[in-house]
């Protein structure tokens, strides 16, 4: 999985009282994917994946992903999708023929938005070329490509099964097959990195002319071989002058910062990921998939589904694992830590308009935001300081009791 998609959410406690109202529209709706299998786990990685058999039981999964669909359909009937995320794990690994007969399934349930964006997690391993011409064919139009680095002996580190010359080719082959949408997804302050380093990956990056790249530092999750077994990582000083040295030249180069680890050429941010972070509505179908919907009523509600692979193939366990209506003094936070990812914030009236709750209800602790430093002092929006993009879990703390 790639960071060019969407987290699962955090679900804590908060301050509003504020009584909420019914939503007097529901925000766009999207759909999430997830194939949770990979040719092998990568030592960094905390997503819900799991190392592939030799042959995937994709007829199976299709048949479950679209069982697990119906199961949600009621809170979403007369709306339409707006884009659909293919994440793992590695959707690449799955046939054309597999996910042309899903997106089929999907489209009789739920209409598609005339300009709907699909996109379909690759890593450059799993690569062919006929077989993402398939998937173009198939409506497929934008990629989200798993590089990470250039570099041999920085892939080896991080467990990846590709090399350098096989993440270029992975570039080519894309445009080769009709795709011009497509994310690189690169990683900094790996082990051992120097800044040359760092700048020589997005370098290679920038050449390869991608329409968006996301480029974020590597972190040790808890329950990964690196938490267990931490590499040396280069010393904070060292991930400062990489982070102002790599935006300047992102920005030199065209590509706009418009998310914390997210930068786009003009017009091309990943409509997908934009609608996570304005508190859009989402579907999520697929092994431990992670969901949020509005109803009309003013409820929200997070699902997330059964995880194991094996449990969700089950037909005698549930696809749901859980769900959580969220309350008034969650709301502030829950959205804020999506909303203020954004550079630019977004605007004051999408609170009410995605929460039912009054914007007055941030007041106080939006004054204590505004006066530390790390809200911007703007009524018509809700957005970070350049010091509180730097320090965003500090004044998401500012939104907690």
């Amino acid at each position: 999985m790639t960071r060019d998609s969407s987290a699962s959410p955090l679900i804590v406690g908060g301050a509003a009282s504020s009584p909420r109202t019914p939503l007097p529209t529901l925000p766009p709706l999207a759909l999430y994917i997830h194939i949770p299998w990979c040719v092998r786990k990568c030592p960094y990685c905390d997503f819900n994946s799991h190392t592939a058999s030799p042959v995937l039981p994709e007829q199976e999964y299709v048949d479950a992903l679209l069982a697990d669909l119906d199961q949600d359909l009621h809170a979403v009937y007369g709306r339409e999708l707006s884009s659909i995320f293919f994440g793992g794990g590695t959707p690449s690994l799955f046939s054309a023929e597999a996910l042309g007969r899903l997106l089929e399934g999907v489209k009789q349930r739920i209409p598609f938005a005339d300009d709907i964006e699909i996109t379909l997690e690759a890593n450059p391993g799993t690569f062919e070329q006929e077989k993402f011409v398939a998937y173009r064919k198939l409506g497929i139009n934008r990629l989200s490509i798993g590089i990470q680095s250039f570099q041999q002996e920085k892939l080896k580190a991080l467990g990846r099964i590709h090399n350098g010359d096989e993440a270029v080719r992975a570039a080519g082959m894309a445009r080769q097959a009709g795709f011009d949408n497509f994310n690189l997804d690169l990683m900094h302050g790996l082990p051992d990195q120097s800044l040359d380093d760092a700048l020589s990956d997005l370098l290679q990056a920038i050449e390869l002319k991608p329409t968006h790249i996301s480029w974020y530092q590597l972190t040790l999750e808890p329950n990964t071989v690196f938490w267990n077994q931490p590499p040396v990582l280069p010393e904070d000083d060292t991930l400062w002058d990489i982070q102002e040295a790599g935006q300047a030249l992102l920005a030199e180069h065209g590509y706009a910062q418009y998310e914390v680890s997210a930068y786009a050429q003009p017009g091309r941010p990943a409509r997908h990921n934009l609608n996570y972070w304005s508190f859009g509505d989402f579907i999520g179908i697929g092994a431990g998939a992670h969901g949020k919907l509005s109803h009309p009523d003013g409820r929200i509600v997070r699902t997330w589904k059964t995880r194991l692979p094996k449990d969700y193939l089950n037909p005698a366990k549930s696809f749901q694992a859980g769900e959580k209506a969220l309350t008034n003094d969650e709301m502030p936070f829950e959205f804020l830590m999506n909303a203020l990812r954004l550079t630019a914030g977004v605007e004051s009236r999408l609170y009410p308009e995605r929460t039912g709750l009054p914007l007055e209800s941030l007041d106080e602790h939006r004054r204590e935001a505004e006066q530390s430093g790390l809200l911007q002092v703007e009524p018509s929006r809700l957005a970070a300081t350049e010091r509180g993009q730097l320090f965003l879990n500090d004044l998401l703390q500012k939104f907690l009791s």
